[in-house]
C-alpha cells in the first residue's frame, strides 16, 4: 500500500503558449524519452446504434511493412488553473518527462485569414501537407512548427469548428477520479472522470484516457485488464455528458445539448467531436496543474473505437499534452481521408454529416451532394491531422473485414500523414495495423497487442523505442499513386 503525497498547485496558463514561453527549449523532433495519444445492430457504427449511418468497401492484398497501487482511496492532489487567450496551455510534440507540455504547442504562430469555403478550388488527391498558406513550401524543420498551427486553424474553420478556451479551470486529482470545475463567459460547469489504477508500477502512473465512461456505451475496446498489466491507469471519460448525441438524422442545424454547450450555447460552431476534445482538455488541465502526484502529465494517451474513436483521434489532434493516440476502426469523421471515404461510397461524408452531430456545421459545403464528392474543395484531409500530430506517438487499429469503417482510406491518410513524421526524421512514431481475422466491429483483436504494448512502453512510460510499423490486412490499401501527387521535401 502505497501513500502519495497530498499536493495543490495552481498555473496560470496563459502564460505557457508555448515550451519557450515557459522558458524550455524548443521540442525535441526526436521524440526520445518523451511524450511525444446505418444501424448493424452490434454496437458497430451507425447513427441509432452508436455508430455511422452508412454501407461501404474495398479490396486488395495483404502486406506488412515495416509499478505496485491500489485505487482505493483518499489521496487528494487539487489544482487551479486560470487560463485566457487563443488555445494555450498543455503539450508541446516531443517533450520529455521533465518538461512541461501544453496543449498547443503552436499557438504563438499567426495565422492569415482564411477563405471561405466558396472560394477554395478542387483539389482531387490529398492536398500536399507541406505546402503553407501563402504558396511556399516548408524547407526546414523549424518551419513546420507553424504550418502545424495553419492546419490546426483550417481544421477549425472547414471540419470541425472553433475548441475555445475558457476562463477558469480548477480541480482536483484523487486516486480514482479526476474532478473539474470550469468557468467561461459568466457560466459555470462541473464534471469528472473515474480513475482505475494499476496494481503494479508507482506513482505517478502514466495513463490513458478511454472515450465512454466506465461502465458505458462503447466499453474500453482494448481491455482494462490489458492496459492495467502495463503498469498504465485508465481514465473514463463521459464525454457524452459534454455534448450529447441527438436523434439519429434527425439532429443536423438543432442546437447540441451538454455541458460544453451550456457554456458556449448550443449553435456554437464546435461539433460534438470539437466539444469532447475541449472536454479531455479540461481533464489534462487539472491533472497538469496537480502536480503529478497520482497521475504523470508526460504519459497520457487517448484511445476510443468507432464513434469514440473519432472522438479520441479528435482529442489527440487538438491537444499537444496526448503522448499517444490509439484511434480504433473510426470510420468517416476519424482517420479515413475524406475524399476517399467518398469514393468507396459506405460511409460518406453525407451518411456521416447528416447522421449524428459529430462535425461543425461549417463542413456542410464539403459534404457529398447531387452524386458529387465536394470533399474535395477541402484544402486539407486528414492525413494533415495526422501529420498534426508529429512527433507525438500515434497508433492506428483498423478492420478491413468491416467495409463501413473505411479502412483503406485511413490507411491512405496514415501513410500520407507519416511523409511528415519522416521528414522530421520520427516516422518510427507512427504505427498501423488492419491485418487481422475477420471480427466484429470494435472487437479487440489479439493481432494488435504486441504494437499496443510496444507503443505504450515508448510513449507513455518513456522506455524502449518506437517501433514505427505499417502492417496492412487483405483489403485494407489503395495505390498511394492515386491520392499522393507530391513528394515529401527534405526538411534541415
Amino acid at each position: 500500500m502505497r501513500t502519495l503525497a497530498t499536493r495543490t498547485a495552481r498555473v496560470a496558463l496563459g502564460l505557457c503558449l508555448t515550451a519557450a514561453a515557459c522558458g524550455q527549449a524548443e521540442p525535441n523532433l526526436s521524440g526520445q524519452g518523451g511524450a511525444g495519444g446505418g444501424s448493424d445492430g452490434s454496437g458497430g457504427e451507425s447513427a441509432t446504434s452508436g455508430g455511422d449511418t452508412t454501407s461501404s468497401s474495398s479490396s486488395s492484398s495483404g502486406t506488412t511493412s515495416s509499478s505496485s497501487a491500489s485505487s482505493s482511496g483518499g489521496t487528494t492532489s487539487s489544482s487551479s488553473v486560470s487560463s485566457g487567450g487563443d488555445t494555450t496551455s498543455s503539450s508541446s510534440s516531443g517533450t520529455g518527462p521533465d518538461e512541461t507540455p501544453v496543449e498547443n504547442e503552436s499557438a504563438d504562430c499567426e495565422v492569415a485569414a482564411l477563405p471561405e469555403a466558396s472560394a477554395l478550388p478542387k483539389i482531387s488527391k490529398l492536398p500536399n501537407p507541406f505546402t503553407k498558406l501563402d504558396g511556399s513550401s516548408v524547407s526546414t524543420k523549424a518551419e513546420w512548427h507553424c504550418r502545424r498551427q495553419e492546419i490546426r486553424k483550417q481544421a477549425e474553420k472547414y471540419i470541425y469548428g472553433e475548441k475555445p478556451t475558457p476562463d477558469v479551470v480548477t480541480g482536483t486529482v484523487t486516486e480514482n477520479k479526476v474532478s473539474v470545475h470550469v468557468e467561461a463567459q459568466g457560466k459555470t460547469i462541473d464534471f469528472s472522470a473515474d480513475i482505475v489504477l494499476p496494481s503494479k508500477g508507482e506513482a505517478p502512473f502514466p495513463a490513458i484516457i478511454n472515450v465512454g465512461g466506465k461502465g458505458g456505451f462503447g466499453g474500453i475496446t482494448l481491455g482494462e485488464s490489458r492496459i492495467l498489466d502495463q503498469g498504465v491507469a485508465v481514465i473514463y471519460y463521459n464525454h457524452n455528458e459534454i455534448g450529447r448525441e441527438g436523434t439519429a438524422e434527425q439532429s443536423r442545424g438543432k442546437p447540441n445539448p451538454g455541458k460544453f454547450y451550456d457554456i458556449y450555447g448550443g449553435n456554437h460552431s464546435a461539433g460534438l467531436l470539437m466539444a469532447w476534445a475541449w472536454g479531455a482538455s479540461r481533464i489534462l488541465d487539472v491533472i497538469q496543474a496537480s502536480g503529478g502526484d497520482i497521475i504523470d502529465p508526460t504519459g497520457i494517451g487517448v484511445t476510443g473505437c468507432s464513434r469514440n474513436g473519432k472522438g479520441a483521434f479528435a482529442i489527440g489532434v487538438f491537444d499537444d499534452r496526448i503522448a499517444l493516440t490509439i484511434p480504433h476502426e473510426t470510420s468517416t469523421a476519424g482517420v479515413p481521408a475524406y475524399r476517399i471515404a467518398d469514393v468507396l461510397g459506405k460511409e460518406r461524408t453525407d451518411h456521416n454529416y447528416f447522421g449524428l452531430n459529430w462535425l461543425s456545421n461549417n463542413f456542410e459545403p464539403f459534404v457529398f451532394k447531387n452524386n458529387v464528392s465536394n470533399a474535395v474543395k477541402l484544402p486539407i484531409d486528414t492525413h494533415a491531422l495526422i501529420a498534426m500530430m508529429a512527433p507525438r506517438g500515434l497508433l492506428v487499429l483498423e478492420n478491413p473485414h468491416q467495409a463501413q469503417m473505411g479502412a483503406p482510406a485511413g490507411h491512405t491518410a496514415t501513410v500520407a500523414g507519416a511523409a511528415v513524421y519522416k521528414a522530421l526524421g520520427v516516422e518510427k512514431n507512427v504505427s498501423y495495423h488492419s491485418k487481422v481475422a475477420e471480427t466484429p466491429h470494435c472487437s479487440y483483436k489479439n493481432e494488435y497487442t504486441d504494437l499496443l504494448v510496444k507503443n505504450i512502453t515508448k510513449f507513455l512510460k518513456h522506455e524502449g523505442e518506437a517501433p514505427g510499423e505499417i502492417v496492412v490486412g487483405s483489403g485494407g490499401s489503395l495505390s498511394m499513386a492515386d491520392w499522393v501527387d507530391w513528394q515529401a521535401p527534405t526538411l534541415e
